[in-house]
Parts: C-alpha cells; structure tokens; sequence
C-alpha cells in the first residue's frame, strides 16, 4: 500500500498566511480542519506553516508525508451519523525552531502572513525568567514568540492577529501579558512596545472538539478504506466550536461563520467559557463518580441507562441551565447537543480515564454552580450533591481505582481511616477545594446521610429516589 504523499494527493496552491505554534492532534483536527473548509470554498486562499513548539514532535513525520494527512470525523451530529474522511493539504511545512532557529524568525518577514494560532498546553503560555532573545530558541512559547515578533518589527512588517488556543483563561491576555513581560526584560524599546501594543491583536478563545487522535486499534482498517497509508491520520467527533472574543476585523478576514462552521465572534467570551466549562465540562465530571460506583464503563453506558440518563438530564434542566447567564433557550439548545455527544457510538469514551484528578474537575467545574445555586435557592442542589458523595466515597479507594496526585489520593486514604468524621475532615480540607466546604449549611450532614444511603442499599436506589422526590415536587 502507498504511503500518503503528494504524490497521491495535490498539495493547496496558496501563500502561507498561518503560522501555527503546535502540530498536535487537536490542532491538526480543528483549526487546520477549519482552514481546509475556507479553502475548499474558496472563502480563504491561505496556507499553514507549523511550528513544533517542544523539540521532539511530529514534524519530521509530517514532513515524510509531504504534510499531508487525514481527519476522520465519525459521531452523531443533528441526529445523523457521520463517518467521513478528508485529506488535509493546507499544511506547507513544519519548522523545528530547536534545529532552524534562523529560518523560523526568517518567516517574520513574510508579508502574507496575517494570523498566528497556537495549542502548546495549558503550561505552554508561561513566562520563564531565563529566556533571553539571543537564545536559539528561547524554552517558552512565549520567548519564541516575542523574538519572532521583534524580528516582524524590525523588519517594518504588519501586525498580525494572534489567536491562542490553550485551554486557560483568558489566554490571549495571558499570552499578551508574558510578551510584553519579555519585552521590557529584553529591553526591546517603547516603539516596539508601542507597535505591539497598538498593531496586532491579541484574541481570548475558547475551543471545542473532542479529538481522540490517531486510530491506533483501527488504523489498519482506515488505511484499508482510503486505499493509502496513513501515519497521522487524526480521529474527532464531527460537533465543533470556536468562540473567538476580538473585533469585527477578525471576522472579516478570518470567514469561518461564512463557511458555515460553529464559530462565535463575540466581545466578551466570559459566558460562553461559563457554558462550556459547566454544562460540557461538569455532567462529565458529575456522571463519573455515581456511574463508576453503579458498575458503568463509558458514558455512552451512561446516556443509555434510563436512570442516568434521567440524572444528567434533570442535572441539565434544574441545576446547571438555570444558573448560567445566558438565554436560556440557547443554553437547551446546546444541553441537547451535549446529549448527542455523549452518545456518540465511535467515541467509547471511558468512565475510568475521564475520572483522572476529578478533585481539581470538581472544584472548577462544579463547584462555582453548587455554590450559586446554594446561596440564590437557600437549599443544596440534590443532584450535584449526590455527585459529592459519591466523589469522596469513590476516593475511598476501595471499589473504583482513582486515578489523581499521589498527596490527594493520601489525604483521602488518612480521612477514611476515621470513617466517623471522614466526610467533616474531608470537607473542611481547603486544599482539596480551595476552601472550606463545610461552612456551606447543612452540607456535611447531608453528605453524610447520602454516603449511608448509598452504602445501606446502593447508588441506583439513592439516585431513583432523588430523581423521583424532584419529579413530584
């Protein structure tokens, strides 16, 4: 079987405009998607250049593919199943800065270029005191992108709209703030400042895509079905979406909505992160303690059990819609949407690894609702409070594996040795929660009558009976 090289597919004719700081799955399975749908429809002629952001990376495998790969998009979408594959051709090559410092800043000078993308981890946008200009290349994200930046400077050239895509708050003001950081470090000058300052744009984002990667246990079967060989051929569910938070230019020269892609240009992204994190994020971290100790593997398992199902859709209906500031009618919408994805029959997408550090999940996820509808309601959210209890007797440890910080795991092992006053220790442990839940009235004793409900008969009656006391109420 031939291997996917140009030789089998053309190559996009256009300038490189994108340069691309991250070669990883998810990157190549969204945003290059995006750029691909612009070109295919002639909304867009530009081409991307990627930069490998750590010094081992895929970039010497891309290029032995003349850059060219396959992303698989298989799921539920508006009811229908999809299943298709399309060869990506945008991606013009792929820079090694570790190895070609001199010819990454070189690309500063192009005059095509117009956006900088980057996914470098939640720890790539961060400022390290010992970067400095003259290294080749700095260790941060951000070092190299201030040098390239200056290079773009100096050499008289147009700002360009940068667009992160780490999953960090507010992270084009974060990454704007380490820039400028480096900038008085390596002093730079006030004109460069200025120019930074006044001509790119710097744009927050919130992305959304489950992109699983390369089909590891199914490759052979695709490569079968596209009749070539495929090395990073990308897997991702076919739901999509990109808020981007910047001025109406963007959107103009970036023609995504036109494209017809779930894409959101907006003034203030705040919401919209509120919505992701708590109605995506949260039913996923709320499902995975009650499932597991129910005997659950996937959270397709999940939408399919009357019972839980029933769960996350009254967790939905009564305690996450209501507390996000947005219309409630949009919110449904993408409650519902949300509903498909957790169906999605090709995603077999595992209780267990979602469990990983579900502490911290809880705290960011679902905790700020808890509280909110706790002090707007005068009552604890019956739902998300059975989550809790069953959360810390699955950090128990002894009918699921948990799977989180070593320190953590240990904290819970010391409580539960005093099973009496387990749930109180546990509660009151600020560094678990970053605060002391027990100071919530009534919280611990309600905490304490789930666990002994649970245990006395099981997870599936607590759950039954809560679902049916909300039901008449």
């Amino acid at each position: 079987m031939k291997k996917l090289t140009k030789e089998l597919v053309q190559k996009n004719n256009a300038p490189t405009k994108i340069l691309q700081f991250g070669e990883g799955n998810f990157m190549r399975g969204f945003v290059d998607w995006q750029i691909q749908q612009l070109n295919n429809q002639e909304l867009y002629r530009g081409n991307v250049t990627i930069v490998q952001p750590l010094p081992m990376g895929l970039g010497e495998m891309l290029n032995n593919q003349d850059n060219l790969y396959t992303v698989i998009l298989q799921g539920l979408l508006d009811g229908e199943i999809i299943d298709s594959s399309e060869v990506i051709t945008v991606v013009d090559d792929v820079i090694n800065p570790y190895q070609q410092w001199n010819h990454f800043l070189s690309l500063a000078e192009n005059e095509d270029l117009e956006f900088i993308f980057s996914n470098t981890t939640e720890a790539g946008i961060q400022y390290l005191e010992s970067d400095q200009l003259q290294d080749m290349p700095p260790e941060s994200f951000p070092g190299k992108l201030t040098a390239f930046l200056y290079r773009r400077f100096a050499a008289g050239k147009a700002g360009l709209t940068i667009i992160p895509c780490e999953l960090i708050d507010r992270n084009g003001e974060k990454l704007k703030e380490i820039i400028l950081r480096y900038a008085h470090q390596w002093d730079l000058g006030a004109e460069f400042i200025t120019w930074l300052d006044q001509e790119n744009i710097f744009c927050c984002s919130l992305v959304d895509r489950i992109v699983p990667g390369y089909p590891r246990e199914s490759a052979s079967v695709f490569n079968e079905r596209h009749g070539y060989e495929d090395q990073l051929m990308v897997k991702a569910e076919p739901f999509m979406l990109w808020v981007i938070e910047g001025p109406e230019t963007v959107k103009e020269k970036l023609p995504l909505v036109e494209a017809g892609l779930n894409v959101v240009f907006t003034e203030d992204m705040t919401p919209y992160r509120e919505r992701k994190v708590h109605l995506l994020n949260g039913p996923y971290t709320a499902m995975v303690p009650v499932a597991r100790l129910a005997g659950l593997e996937t959270v397709e398992d999940v939408m399919k059990d009357p019972l839980f199902s029933g769960y996350i859709d009254q967790l939905f209906a009564t305690e996450l819609i209501p507390m996000l500031a947005l219309p409630e009618s949009e919110l449904i919408v993408y409650a519902e949407q949300i509903k498909e994805r957790f169906l999605n029959p090709f995603a077999n997408h595992k209780l267990e690894a979602i469990s990983l550090n579900s502490i911290a999940k809880f705290t960011t996820r679902l905790l700020p609702v808890f509280r909110r509808y706790a002090d707007e309601k005068n009552q604890l959210p019956p739902l998300m409070s059975i989550s809790l209890a069953a959360l810390l007797l699955m950090y128990r440890n002894d009918q699921v594996t948990v799977h989180d910080d070593p320190v953590i795991v240990e904290r819970f092992k010391s409580a539960w040795e005093q099973p009496t006053t387990a749930v109180a220790t546990l509660l009151q442990d600020e560094t678990l929660w970053g605060t002391d839940l027990s100071k919530i009235n009534n919280l611990t004793a309600t905490i304490e009558s789930l666990i002994e409900k649970i245990e006395a008969a099981d997870i599936r009656q607590v759950v039954s009976e809560m679902e049916g006391t909300m039901m008449n109420a």
